[in-house]
């Protein structure tokens, strides 16, 4: 379980979150909601890790430490441009942990084998987003935090992008996402509200 208690997130002198508590269970997902500015992404950071909240804590299955049981998908891919999508892909499964089956499940679940010679700054916007989504496929960790995900895909991928959350959710994951568009899987909002 995820557990969020009481937490206060700040970006310089400005108080973005203040005394925020909810629980994310085995199976559910919740989509964070609100203004630009209202301090989503500095959410899905601070479970990450990757922000000191000013106040509060958040524990995945009772520990704080906890970065090795979670993958973050953030608005920027994270991808190398001078790299090839197959050297990509192949650098963040093994930094994930994932075993040779599972890279080849996420190759194909998210047709990247055409595009694994190709250099990564010559894809697509919704092309380096599924070179992203890869690692959730290909080394399975419990909590999945999703940073406006959708974006660039179009419809087709949304539904494969929504099926790949739904099966994740199945099986016992947990989704924390923040979006401004539609969410096409079952979930919880979390509305953070208009912003500062």
């Amino acid at each position: 379980m995820l557990s969020v208690q009481n937490l206060t997130l700040a970006r310089g002198d400005r108080v973005l979150v203040r005394g925020l508590s909810f629980d994310l269970k085995p199976g559910e997902a919740k989509v964070v909601t609100g203004a630009n500015g209202a301090g989503k992404t500095s959410l899905l950071r601070a479970v990450a890790g990757l922000l000191r909240p000013e106040a509060g804590t958040v524990a995945l299955n009772g520990l704080e430490e906890h970065a090795h049981s979670l993958h973050l998908i953030g608005h920027q891919d994270g991808l190398k441009a001078g790299r090839t999508a197959e050297e990509e892909v192949r650098f963040w499964c093994g930094w994930a942990g994932a075993k040779s089956a599972g890279f080849d499940q996420a190759i194909d679940q998210l047709a990247l084998r055409p595009l694994l010679g190709l250099p990564v700054r010559a894809l697509s916007a919704g092309q380096r987003k599924r070179l992203a989504l890869a690692r959730l496929l290909a080394a399975p960790r419990p909590l999945w935090l999703l940073d406006e995900t959708l974006a660039p895909l179009d419809a087709g991928w949304r539904q494969t992008v929504a099926a790949m959350a739904q099966a994740h959710l199945a099986d016992g994951g947990m989704i924390l996402a923040a979006a401004h568009d539609p969410m096409p899987f079952e979930h919880q909002v979390l509305d953070l509200g208009a912003g500062r």
